[in-house]
């Protein structure tokens, strides 16, 4: 559990910043490093960041940074760190990797806070574009695109007929835009039509259950998440290939 910091040469507004090459050795830090976590310029020189974890680092936060340093993009975390005294405290890092003119990857800097101190969200250089905290937790879009398959699979969430991308994204805590990479990647589909496709298939139980014969098919599929009836029609007869009067009929032909 991470406890008050007791060092007081902390200032609220330190952030540390780190430089290392790309093997992820240390070749220069700030003053404010040294505020943070105790070690001087010369007793990190030529190590590695790592130097700062201990036995309570967790480890799902080691394999995000080693994910987000392969990948050579930016990404935010946080850890628990250790101060040259042994105390622990909160690390929140954003890293970047940096390139040369040739595109070659040259360094990674970092930017660390002690979260116990410093609000991060009030210091423009500790934000990192939303997108990447999937990078860093790294979750591929198969990962994502089974987490969204199964959000639809066992759950209702389909049938909203105001349901916009935004909340579907929000409970995958990704972007919107990558919600929309994902699925056209995992499909070739679009996310309406990916939803809509769900709606379809829950019309298509319901219009031959004995439960729902009373309701007119666009009754039906109102319940199922439509709003508009012209709208209804045209997709269901371009994801099933038929009106849905021509599916009723076949279905009743069967039984």
């Amino acid at each position: 559990m991470i406890v008050p910091s007791k060092n007081k040469t902390i200032t609220k507004d330190a952030v540390a910043v780190i430089l290392t090459n790309t093997a992820h050795q240390i070749l220069w830090v700030n003053n404010e490093f040294t505020k943070i976590t105790g070690y001087k310029f010369e007793d990190v020189i030529g190590r590695k960041p790592n130097l700062l974890q201990g036995k309570n680092t967790e480890a799902a936060a080691v394999q995000r940074i080693r994910v987000g340093l392969e990948k050579k993009i930016s990404f935010k975390v946080q850890i628990t760190n250790y101060r040259k005294n042994g105390e622990e405290y909160l690390c929140k890092i954003v890293i970047h990797p940096v390139f040369g003119l040739d595109g070659k990857l040259t360094n990674f800097i970092a930017f660390e806070v002690d979260g116990d101190q410093t609000d991060d969200s009030l210091i423009p250089m500790m934000r990192v574009r939303r997108k990447y905290y999937v990078e860093e937790l790294g979750k591929s879009k198969i990962e994502l695109f089974r987490e969204l398959t199964t959000l639809f699979d066992e759950g209702t969430i389909f049938l909203n007929p105001d349901l916009k991308i935004g909340e579907i994204a929000k409970k995958l805590d990704i972007t919107s835009k990558y919600l929309s990479q994902i699925v056209h990647d995992q499909t070739g589909m679009n996310i309406a039509y990916f939803v809509n496709r769900y709606r379809i298939g829950e019309v298509k139980k319901k219009i031959i259950e004995k439960e729902f014969q009373h309701l007119t098919t666009y009754g039906i599929s109102q319940m199922c998440g439509f709003k508009n009836k012209s709208t209804f029609y045209k997709v269901f007869k371009g994801i099933i290939g038929m009106t849905p009067r021509d599916y009723i009929w076949i279905n009743k032909m069967k039984i």
